[in-house]
């Protein structure tokens, strides 16, 4: 028997689009939240046009955001699709959206409408820069955000131009602290009753990942640049080229440093007053990089790595996309899930990161096709067939 998911139960009404809101979402539906996607007329979630890769016909972005979700297609213009929305917000836990400032207001969709039809539910805008400040009309995107919230500033190798993260770090953190954020009103709500807005943007959820950078800018006044693969506040810390590849030296503390030292031949290393302690070796960094790189250069990747994990030194080799699923742990840890979908045929998502003991959450159905679910979901709702019939030849329902 199938073990009830622990969100189970919990209904989210998704207006948003493209990363930041369908990352969210994707989380909660995981764990089993039962998420129900709006979808604009005309193509729906912009996603769906991201690319290539295409499978299909069918995004594989999209593909990989939006699944265990389900989709329909209203059209916010018009006043029987928001007569529909109203309907489905009166018992829903949770609504989000990424609309312009301003837009859901005029929908008669912005926090006090919708919390006046239904005083629990848990409310949650997406936005480049919040919904309140300077800023709060501004059109917001992830490169933007990585910009302005410092990222870019500290990304990259010193001396060359600033580097955006590899990934769409604002939005991926700002769909994470979206998930928290609603996750804890939610619970709020468990002893109050009573729902509340989460005001996410993309510059706030940059900003808060600038922690070490933060932290010595408050304590010296000091303004972080880029130092490639190497720590802010630990040596040696960073990635170093071998005789064939790259590896990822983790040596955190006094320890870690001592065994490394041993385990490479250095033990010469232990007697250099400059690199006596990780404060020496911060200060003497320049001096000290140089000489790992010299040594590390002399064998391959995977001899160091064995040697270093017997040792038991953090280390580890840098991968492809390509080889992280070919790793046999990762593959053991169900980080590839194959899902047939309605179109594209058989597919593979990244898994569920966070393994729960008792309920834990599953990649269950594939991404929904554009207005898939219109008619399940307003016969959930309580429409009848020549209702449903009337909204989809006036335009309201697609």
């Amino acid at each position: 028997m199938n073990k009830r998911l622990p969100l189970q139960g919990i209904k989210v009404i998704d207006f948003s689009q493209i990363l930041a809101g369908p990352f969210c979402t994707m989380l909660l539906s995981d764990m089993g939240a039962d998420v129900i996607k709006i979808e604009k007329p005309n193509g729906g979630d912009d996603t769906r046009r991201y690319g290539p890769p295409f499978i299909e016909g069918e995004s594989a972005a999209f593909l990989t955001l939006n699944r265990n979700k389900r989709s329909i297609v209203l059209d916010l213009k018009s006043e029987q699709g928001i007569a529909v929305v109203r309907r489905m917000l009166e018992d829903a836990d949770v609504m989000i959206h990424n609309f312009r400032p301003g837009v859901v207001d005029r929908m008669g969709l912005g926090y006090d409408d919708v919390s006046a039809l239904n005083p629990a539910i848990v409310y949650c805008t997406v936005s480049g820069f919040g919904t309140t400040g300077p800023y709060s009309s501004r059109a917001g995107f992830d490169l933007v955000a990585q910009g302005m919230s410092g990222l870019m500033s500290i990304n990259g190798f010193p001396g060359a131009p600033p580097a955006k993260v590899g990934v769409p770090m604002a939005d991926l953190n700002t769909g994470m602290f979206c998930a928290y954020g609603i996750l804890t009103a939610y619970i709020n709500r468990l002893s109050t009753g009573k729902g509340q807005h989460v005001d996410a943007s993309l510059i706030e959820s940059g900003i808060a990942y600038t922690l070490y950078e933060s932290a010595t800018y408050f304590a010296t006044g000091e303004v972080a640049g880029p130092l490639g693969s190497a720590h802010r506040m630990i040596a040696p810390y960073q990635a170093f080229a071998t005789r064939d590849g790259y590896i990822n030296i983790g040596a955190a503390n006094q320890n870690n440093w001592e065994r490394m030292c041993r385990a490479i031949g250095r033990e010469d290393l232990l007697d250099d007053e400059r690199f006596a302690s990780n404060p020496e070796r911060m200060v003497s960094i320049e001096a000290l990089t140089p000489i790992m790189e010299e040594t590390f250069r002399t064998k391959t990747t995977s001899h160091w790595v064995k040697i270093l994990e017997t040792a038991g030194v953090p280390c580890g080799p840098i991968y492809t996309i390509e080889q992280v699923y070919a790793d046999p742990h990762v593959q053991s840890r169900e980080m590839s899930v194959a899902l047939e979908h309605p179109k594209a045929g058989g597919i593979r998502n990244i898994g569920v990161p966070v393994k729960l003991s008792d309920t834990p959450g599953s990649v269950r159905t594939p991404a929904p096709l554009l207005g898939q679910h219109s008619d399940e979901v307003l016969s959930q709702y309580g429409y009848a067939g020549t209702e449903i019939a009337a909204l989809k030849d006036c335009g309201a329902l697609g």
